[in-house]
């Protein structure tokens, strides 16, 4: 971000900085920055520069840099060795891609692991599910995203078939890095998707192959029945976060693009 940037970034700053109290400030600014770029303020190739959101909110840049931290690991920004961190860019034709492959890795998989799996490996299933509701309770994206990852990928090794355990491996670094799986941006009921997962669970337990590959395939393809409101037409709906804050512009002018090799 420039120093001399203007537009709506700018503006959420100047409007959130007596928010910020000594406590928990890495939280407060983590959570000004992810909206930020949910809203679109901070867009895609923006450089997030630690020292000028401190200087502007009127904190020092330790949970600053927590915060940015902390949005890396969601994958929301991207860290470009001697440039700083810039806001990630998605092709949705890529992301498409991903999920393309990842449906029959999911179908074939559950369908395998329905014949195979062992009451442990259940059990292991359902703490991840615990985590996922832990995660959430505690505002906690990145928990929610490796434990969710976590879970499908012990359900590609429980299916028994060392090449679609590989398989996965090789895909799951492209499917996080895309949010192809577990999207950070998800715009829906957190609860309600680490409940979907249990039921994902249930249907392994069940012994039942063929309702277990359908239950995944749809889940992997984004037509489980938890809704994103990103799909779904209409105005979108505003957050709490949002409604605190002055009316926005654009911000494309509050950051420094990254150059093209930046992008991923």
């Amino acid at each position: 971000m420039a120093s001399n940037a203007s537009g709506g970034f700018v503006s959420t700053l100047a409007t959130n900085k007596d928010r910020f109290r000594k406590t928990l400030i890495s939280d407060q600014v983590y959570e000004l920055l992810r909206q930020a770029v949910v809203d679109g303020d901070l867009a895609p190739n923006d450089r997030v520069v630690e020292s000028e959101i401190a200087r502007r909110l009127g904190v020092s840049q330790a949970p600053v840099r927590e915060a940015v931290k902390r949005l890396a690991r969601e994958g929301l920004l991207m860290h470009v060795p001697r440039r700083g961190h810039f806001v990630v860019e998605i092709s949705s034709e890529d992301a498409e891609y991903a999920r393309q492959v990842r449906e029959p890795l999911e179908r074939l998989a559950a369908r395998l692991a329905t014949e195979h799996i062992t009451d442990d490996q259940l059990a292991e299933l359902d703490a991840l599910v615990e985590r996922m509701h832990e995660a959430v309770a505690a505002h906690d994206v990145s928990g929610f995203r490796d434990a969710d990852i976590e879970f499908h990928t012990l359900v590609s090794q429980y299916a028994g078939n060392p090449f679609l355990a590989r398989m996965w491996e090789v895909i799951e670094p492209s499917l996080r890095t895309l949010r192809a799986i577990s999207d950070p941006l998800f715009d829906g009921d957190w609860c309600a998707m680490a409940d979907e997962h249990g039921r994902l669970v249930g249907l392994l337990r069940s012994g039942e192959p063929d309702k277990a590959a359908a239950a995944f395939a749809d889940h992997a393809a984004g037509r489980g029945p938890v809704p994103d409101a990103r799909a779904v037409p209409g105005p979108r709906r505003r957050t709490a976060a949002k409604k605190t804050t002055a009316k926005k512009t654009t911000a494309r002018t509050a950051a420094k693009k990254a150059p093209a090799t930046a992008k991923e």
